[in-house]
């Protein structure tokens, strides 16, 4: 009996879908945003985007633009607050030199949730390396599994 909690545990991969060597690819820029976000680092973070790339925040029905410029200014500032941003269950569409990733999110602050969401990801393919187009996103301080 003690070996089914093992059992259950090993069969987990075999129920989740297989990501293709793109899909991880097309991940790679928006884990090194978060990386980038994580250490406060500005240059990390816009060496994930395109030039021009834009953010859009969903807050109480109310969205709030900005560059990635400014959100990397932002971002990049020293601050005793520890943050990190982590996806879910990501859904990655890739077309060519066009991806989308759709994925839940947690932000925490201080390694406590302090929003949740959905985050958005427009990416393309640019001389092989794909980088961020667009952000948009929602944020909710009800972190529950129903508020997905």
């Amino acid at each position: 009996m003690k070996l089914l909690p093992v059992l259950l545990l090993a069969a987990i991969p075999a129920l989740l879908p297989a990501q293709t060597p793109d899909e991880r690819a097309v991940l790679t820029p928006v884990d090194a945003l978060f990386v980038g976000m994580a250490h406060r680092d500005a240059a990390a973070i816009k060496a994930a985007f395109i030039p021009g790339a834009t953010l859009v925040l969903m807050r109480d029905g109310k969205p709030s633009q900005m560059t990635f410029e400014a959100f990397a200014e932002r971002i990049g500032k020293p601050s005793t607050t520890q943050i990190e941003e982590r996806i879910h269950d990501p859904l990655i569409r890739v077309d060519h030199d066009l991806a989308v990733v759709w994925a839940p999110f947690d932000f925490l602050a201080n390694g406590k949730v302090d929003h949740c969401g959905t985050d958005l990801f427009n990416l393309v393919r640019v001389d092989g390396k794909w980088l961020i187009a667009s952000v948009a996103d929602t944020g909710s301080n009800t972190c529950g599994v129903a508020a997905r």
